[in-house]
């Protein structure tokens, strides 16, 4: 109808109100079941507009019903074509296969699906104890290979300190001085005996003597 008075003859004709804005409709959360058959909850949200309300009033009993209800079908077709793994890393793509589903069947209703949102994803309490301890696991693992790394880099950088150090005499006496001032920092009831490391020359020139 267009603008100014329209006159209705009762009975043999009626009116009915459409709302051309965007409408906003909570598809109620459901459980669906993905390809490798694991429930997940999900909750969702629809936006959709009418653009020919003839159409939308002539061609469907309740348009908003009927989005409702295609929406939801159209979510457990969809999460059931797709892996756990895929439903919690492509959530967008989800929304928009649901989207594409949705809006081809509605068109010719009148109704144009300006978009779909999943707002969450919920999994069962035995799915999220077992996520929790693979992402354990994988801190455990990280921390391992660090660890371990570093252990590597201080072996290599002690056997070069090793060469250095054997190259000339000196350091490794300075290196022991050294480590007896640290030690003398901390008293202790353990007595340690330090020898001199000429001893090793003397040795071999007692050797050297002997007949």
């Amino acid at each position: 109808m267009g603008p100014g008075i329209v006159f209705i003859f009762p009975i043999l004709e009626s009116a009915k109100k459409v709302d051309l804005r965007i409408i906003t409709q909570d598809i109620p959360r459901q459980e669906v079941m993905t390809k490798d058959n694991i429930p997940v909850l999900a909750n969702t949200v629809v936006y959709f507009k009418v653009e020919n309300p003839e159409d939308a009033v002539i061609k469907i009993e309740n348009y908003v019903y009927a989005v409702r209800q295609y929406t939801q079908a159209a979510l457990r077709d969809t999460f059931g074509t797709m892996e756990l793994d895929e439903v919690l890393g492509e959530r967008d793509k989800i929304a928009q296969d649901i989207r594409k589903i949705v809006d081809a069947e509605t068109s010719d209703w009148g109704i144009d699906i300006k978009g779909i949102k999943i707002q969450e994803m919920e999994l069962p309490a035995e799915m999220k104890r077992a996520f929790a301890k693979q992402a354990e696991a994988e801190r455990d693992k990280r921390a391992a290979i660090i660890k371990a790394e570093g252990e590597y880099l201080a072996a290599k950088r002690l056997t070069e300190a090793a060469a250095l150090m054997s190259a000339e005499p000196a350091a490794i006496q300075l290196r022991t001085l050294q480590t007896i001032r640290d030690i003398s920092k901390d008293p202790s009831e353990k007595v340690v005996i330090f020898m001199p490391s000429g001893l090793s020359k003397v040795d071999d020139l007692i050797k050297t003597i002997k007949p």
